[in-house]
């Protein structure tokens, strides 16, 4: 039986591929949402990968998370920075957290380099490219199978 994984995804990450692609590369959502689910499967993991450029609309995921999901990745893009929202609600959710970040966050702009999210997330991988999405679901397979035993 396979183990129920959130992606989440925050604002303008809907636009990847064509936003700033010197930042964020070429590769889209959707690639990120195919390799996910191929490599979920091979980790006994089923992915439900969610994008929304609302703050409130993520705060809903990840309570429905609460009671669905093994674990929850997350990608909150620029609520990253600023929204104590995410990080509460995160905190009501009793499984694995692991943050995401497609660019390396500490080598930009100051006001980037600071995480609300961080607060709660077991993990955090930043500045790997599309790949940080892999490397993540490669993470929550290890801690949704030690939470299990």
């Amino acid at each position: 039986m396979s183990k129920l994984i959130y992606i989440l995804n925050g604002p303008n990450l809907n636009l990847l591929g064509q936003r700033q692609p010197e930042i964020y590369g070429r590769g889209t959502l959707a690639d990120v949402e195919t390799d996910c689910t191929t490599l979920g499967k091979d980790l006994g993991l089923e992915i439900r990968l969610l994008q929304s450029n609302h703050e409130g609309q993520i705060v809903d995921w990840i309570h429905e998370a609460r009671d669905a999901a093994a674990g929850i990745i997350i990608n909150p893009a620029a609520f990253t920075h600023t929204s104590v929202a995410l990080l509460d609600a995160l905190n009501t959710f009793d499984g694995p957290v692991l943050e995401v970040h497609i660019s390396n966050v500490h080598k930009r702009e100051s006001f980037r380099q600071h995480s609300y999210v961080s607060l709660r997330a077991d993990g955090v991988i930043a500045g790997c490219g599309l790949q940080g999405y892999a490397l993540a679901l490669r993470r929550m397979a290890v801690l949704t199978e030690a939470k299990e035993a």
